[in-house]
């Protein structure tokens, strides 16, 4: 027997408020008993649906699922444990409080009907406090549930508006990453029996740091590695701005060349060159980022590179005969001090020599003792790593990543350049 009570008015007063009605389902076996609560709950303004067996009372939550269910507990046919759990598996989705109606009172029963899936219980007889009691608890529970429900909804949307950011970001971020990688196109460049290798690996999608080289001919060869200050979007951006300034293809806007007779370029002195970049740094205002630059000219026919060190890491030169050497006196970053000024120094490399310049990635990169790899740590993965141009820098590399802290990743970018002098 399926029957429905709804009272609007509730028996209030003239000016009270109005409470928010929810749908109760009462279930039990017994008319009299339904007549009962259905009264009671009606005349407190809540709309009551009536179901005789726990079968009837399935079939109206699949068509409207209630709020609050009062079941009694036994009944012909399904017991109310047993309807409490198949509503519970059905409704997933719509919590429903389900109170059951019962005359045990064994702590053992009770505990058995809250492991079945009951919120509460209510002992025959019922009284109307009681049954007005218990049924303000169920309401305070479901409305904590229905707000709780509505949030999660609103942070599963932002979620999902902020997942679909992500994407367009990280889609952003790989078309830079790729425009970033097409700065260093060449891992190797051969200019006759000597060469050169580049590596250039960031900390996350995009990084800061660049190596590049450029050369008019006459095997003169302008070379340089140099690392932005913080990581990111920020730094990518001024990485791509200072490569244009050192451009391999368009000599006329790269400020280490300078234009002689007959058309033909030259390269000017290193210490110029860092000049004339920090000129453009400190003019312009709305850069706050500075950077470290190793930045050499080597001579391939006599051996000679004559370089300036600006903040950067220590130029290493890697003899023939096992030795190893660092250069430099530090100097100042570029775009700190518009005055500011550098001192060259020269090398003069035999065959079979190599002068590598690397970012700050390689000696502060964590190992699996909790220290920093440091400068004697290069130069021993330095002596080790086998192979020539871009693979040597590749085979230092991997023997770096055997040495760090395992599963760490990078903190920073990691970058080099070396020049394999072997010789006129």
């Amino acid at each position: 027997m399926i029957k429905a009570a709804v009272q609007t008015d509730g028996g209030r007063t003239p000016g009270e408020r109005p409470r928010a009605v929810r749908r109760v389902l009462v279930v039990d076996d017994s008319r009299m008993q339904r007549k009962i609560l259905s009264t009671q709950l009606a005349r407190s303004g809540y709309a009551v649906v009536e179901a005789g067996t726990a079968e009837e009372a399935l079939q109206l939550c699949d068509r409207e699922p209630p709020d609050l269910v009062i079941s009694d507990w036994m009944m012909p046919g399904m017991t109310g444990i047993e309807f409490c759990q198949q509503l519970r598996a059905r409704v997933a989705a719509h919590y429903v409080y389900f109170i059951l109606l019962t005359s045990k009172t064994e702590t053992a029963e009770i505990a058995r009907g809250l492991e079945g899936g009951a919120d509460d219980f209510l002992i025959k007889p019922v009284s109307g406090d009681e049954l007005r009691a218990r049924i303000a608890a169920g309401e305070r529970i479901l409305r904590m549930e229905r707000e709780l429900t509505d949030k999660n909804r609103l942070l599963s949307s932002a979620l999902d508006e902020l997942q679909g950011l992500y994407d367009s970001i990280n889609r952003d971020l790989m078309q830079a990453k790729k425009i970033q990688e097409s700065l260093v196109p060449e891992r190797t460049k051969r200019f006759g029996p000597s060469r050169f290798g580049l590596l250039l690996k960031p900390s996350g999608h995009i990084g800061g740091d660049l190596v590049g080289l450029f050369t008019p001919g006459f095997n003169q060869v302008g070379f340089y590695s140099l690392d932005v200050s913080g990581h990111g979007i920020t730094a990518a951006l001024l990485t791509a701005r200072l490569a244009s300034y050192l451009s391999p293809s368009n000599f006329s806007q790269n400020v280490a060349m300078e234009q002689r007779q007959w058309h033909f370029y030259g390269l000017r002195r290193p210490s110029d060159v860092v000049a004339a970049l920090n000129a453009r740094m400190t003019a312009d205002t709305g850069i706050d980022e500075y950077f470290t630059m190793v930045y050499g000219v080597a001579d391939l026919f006599t051996g000679s590179v004559r370089m300036v060190q600006c903040g950067h890491p220590h130029p290493l030169i890697l003899r023939a005969d096992g030795s190893a050497e660092f250069l430099g006196e530090g100097g100042m970053p570029i775009g700190m001090f518009a005055e500011a000024s550098w001192q060259e120094f020269e090398v003069v490399l035999e065959p079979g020599d190599r002068i590598l310049l690397y970012s700050d990635g390689f000696t502060e990169c964590p190992m699996k003792d909790g220290e920093m790899l440091g400068a004697d740590g290069l130069v021993r993965l330095a002596g080790l790593a086998a192979c020539g141009g871009g693979e040597y820098l590749d085979d230092l590399f991997w023997r770096l990543s055997q040495e760090m802290t395992p599963g760490a990743g990078l903190d920073d970018d990691v970058s080099a350049i070396v020049l394999e002098f072997a010789g006129t």
